[in-house]
């Protein structure tokens, strides 16, 4: 099947625009069967949880990452921050898409002329995943998440589709969208679990805790039940219902969680303060 190049969406053969993004397709297309094969990226994930991913670019591989992510490079590896896109126009709402997506308006670029290493880490404990991505999939994943991507793979954004979602998940409106071919690096708080959901299988989820998910799983939120639980129960009024079938990605901590525990004088509607998951009915701590 061929994709579109654009937003990597699938196309029927003979079309003349993609459903996905509505670019014209064509020259700017390309199939599964012509995709030229990429050479191996070399990376190893490194500590418990403050964890740091290696990754040893041989000359003329090049990785891009958020600005602020680099924990160290050789001096093999030369890096160049720019916005992103061949046009201006290109380049000024690729910058809103980041800015939307919680990233910030520029990306660094970083090129070996011969073998060297570079180390990007998070923000705050928590663990990285890498994802393998083919031509034209795509993977789903929180707002400030990415870390660091093969320049082969496209960061755009995704709306939630969803009214409840967009109010209610602990993701907003929008999540970020990443499309192979290639490896990309995210980050996300405390440890991971992972799940492989079957084709209408459900997991419902606190909605702050959602890592990233295949673009396959279908994404809603719901009330969590009776009103005693809502408000006493201490996860909040809404949780997350992922549908298969695909990939779930689940977070044990999240940077909301976090603050909360270094900052105790500002409490949410947990445990030491249930009443207040009242006053947050419109809004999401995670």
């Amino acid at each position: 099947m061929p994709f579109c190049v654009s937003c990597g969406s699938g196309y029927a053969e003979g079309a003349k625009f993609c459903s996905g993004c509505g670019n014209a397709l064509g020259a700017g297309t390309a199939s599964s069967a012509s995709v030229a094969p990429r050479e191996p990226l070399r990376y190893e994930i490194y500590g418990d949880n403050l964890q740091v991913v290696r990754i040893t670019l041989k000359p003329g591989q090049e990785v891009y990452a958020e600005a602020g992510k680099m924990v160290y490079k050789m001096v093999q590896i030369s890096w160049e921050t720019k916005m992103t896109g061949e046009s201006i126009s290109d380049k000024i709402w690729g910058a809103v898409k980041r800015k939307l997506g919680g990233e910030s308006l520029f990306m660094t670029h970083f090129r070996a002329s011969s073998e060297g290493e570079v180390g990007f880490a998070g923000d705050y404990p928590g663990r990285i995943q890498a994802f393998d991505l083919v031509a034209g999939q795509s993977v789903m994943v929180q707002r400030d998440s990415f870390l660091c991507a093969q320049t082969s793979v496209n960061l755009s954004i995704a709306l939630v589709k969803k009214l409840g979602a967009g109010f209610f998940g602990g993701e907003g409106f929008i999540l970020q969208k990443l499309t192979g071919p290639g490896v990309v690096f995210i980050h996300g708080g405390g440890d991971f679990i992972e799940f492989n959901l079957g084709q209408g299988e459900n997991i419902q989820v606190d909605t702050g805790c959602i890592v990233g998910f295949d673009s396959s799983v279908s994404y809603d939120i719901q009330f969590v039940g009776g009103i005693k639980t809502a408000i006493f129960g201490g996860e909040g009024l809404f949780l997350a219902t992922l549908s298969g079938p695909g990939r779930v990605l689940v977070q044990s901590m999240t940077l909301e969680k976090l603050r909360r525990e270094l900052n105790p004088s500002r409490s949410g509607g947990d445990e030491r303060g249930p009443l207040e998951s009242i006053g947050g009915l419109f809004s999401s701590e995670d």
